[in-house]
């Protein structure tokens, strides 16, 4: 059925649509009680943000979302925000914003199809089965007329997949590519046997670092489900402060969202725990997916050589590989994680842009941009720690 004949809705609030309606958008292949692909897209994640008010009035995360409806059913919905900033979202556009503003423009407020602070690939468009095409077309078409409606500048989708960047870019967005790094599982059995699959040097390193780091005079406890105690997010909260303050200034989660995320999403999320005489001194923060783990949030009170390694990327690949996971994604940026076994990979976002002339000139700006990442991609896998024969010394 043709997009005109979809109804959209804009929604002010996660609280506005039932979890059922939502979810059997967002993530249908859980209704079998099993994981959603994507825990970020799910109703409970994004309204914790609401409720926490980690995001919505003074946060520059306004919550406009869309809802697409055919024949008086829900059939695609989309996470979307009124932004007045550009941080959070690791797709940077700040040059752009710069660039326009220089020119006499107003770059800010912005439309962007996203999960606050969230650099995990996933799908934006969120669609029920066998409304793809028809859901994701409304979707587009109701943004666009949201942002010219309002003169905004702009419309920007990240870390979508690279089916949507493949449909957008036929709908007229602008495809972007980037590059983060992530772990594959190629069937190892534990940890030692993906070990054996690395040139020596680099298996030599990591036992090194991962021998150094679980000699800090302490344990190290993976807590999941009902196993994370309410206790743990006042450490946890401690050492996402002292990061945030760090790299943001300002954290951008509230004490309230790990109280409420306790509540809702215990069940989506590993807490790894570095334990000294009892007291959590550092803690890494991961969210499970059906076959993936997302690394999200680090922190410490105390600076032990390596850890941060042990928790943030060993630990989640013991984790990976115990419960069969394919995928470990370890967030934004970081060569340094390519000595340690993740590879980088292409990530994915859509852009429109008002103006003519501005859009003309991202237009040529990313396709340099998709050329150069391409080759720094194929570049640093070549340099990736994997044997490059079978033969190499082991």
């Amino acid at each position: 059925m043709p997009a005109e004949q979809v109804e959209i809705e804009v929604l002010s609030s996660l609280a506005d649509i039932p979890a059922a309606e939502w979810d059997a958008c967002a993530c249908p292949e859980a209704a079998d009680g099993g994981r959603p692909d994507d825990p970020f897209t799910t109703h409970r994640f994004l309204k914790a943000l609401e409720d926490s008010r980690s995001v919505g009035a003074g946060t520059g995360w306004q919550p406009h979302h869309l809802a697409a409806r055919r024949a008086g059913q829900i059939i695609a919905v989309a996470p979307l925000y009124a932004k007045t900033h550009s941080q959070g979202e690791y797709i940077f556009d700040h040059n752009w914003a710069h660039a326009y503003e220089r020119a006499g423009g107003r770059y800010y407020p912005k439309l962007q199809i996203a999960v606050p602070f969230t650099p995990a690939t996933g799908r934006r468009f969120l669609t029920r089965p066998g409304a793809e095409r028809a859901g994701m077309a409304a979707l587009v078409q109701g943004a666009i007329r949201l942002a010219a409606q309002n003169r905004l500048s702009s419309l920007h989708a990240t870390f979508c997949t690279e089916a949507e960047a493949r449909a957008g870019a036929d709908l007229g967005l602008l495809p972007r590519v980037t590059q983060q790094f992530h772990w594959e599982n190629a069937g190892y059995a534990d940890f030692d046997a993906f070990l054996a699959s690395l040139s020596s040097r680099k298996r030599k390193n990591i036992r090194k670092e991962r021998a150094t780091a679980q000699g800090f005079g302490g344990t190290i406890t993976g807590y999941t489900g009902e196993t994370i105690q309410p206790g743990h997010w006042d450490a946890f909260w401690r050492f996402y402060q002292d990061t945030g303050a760090r790299k943001w200034g300002t954290p951008y989660l509230t004490r309230a969202f790990f109280d409420r995320a306790h509540d809702t999403l215990r069940d989506d999320m590993l807490l790894v725990l570095a334990e000294r005489d009892g007291e959590p001194v550092a803690g890494a923060l991961n969210f499970i997916g059906r076959s993936r783990l997302y690394g999200r949030y680090w922190g410490c009170v105390e600076d032990h050589p390596c850890l941060h390694f042990e928790l943030c990327y060993y630990q989640a690949i013991d984790h990976a590989i115990a419960h069969g996971l394919d995928t470990v994604e370890a967030g934004a940026q970081g060569a340094h994680k390519l000595a340690r076994g993740y590879l980088p990979v292409a990530t994915h976002s859509l852009h429109w842009i008002a103006d003519p002339g501005f859009r003309g000139a991202i237009e040529q700006y990313l396709v340099a941009e998709r050329d150069a990442v391409e080759e720094e991609i194929e570049v640093m896998t070549d340099y990736g720690p994997f044997r490059k024969t079978m033969t190499e010394d082991t």
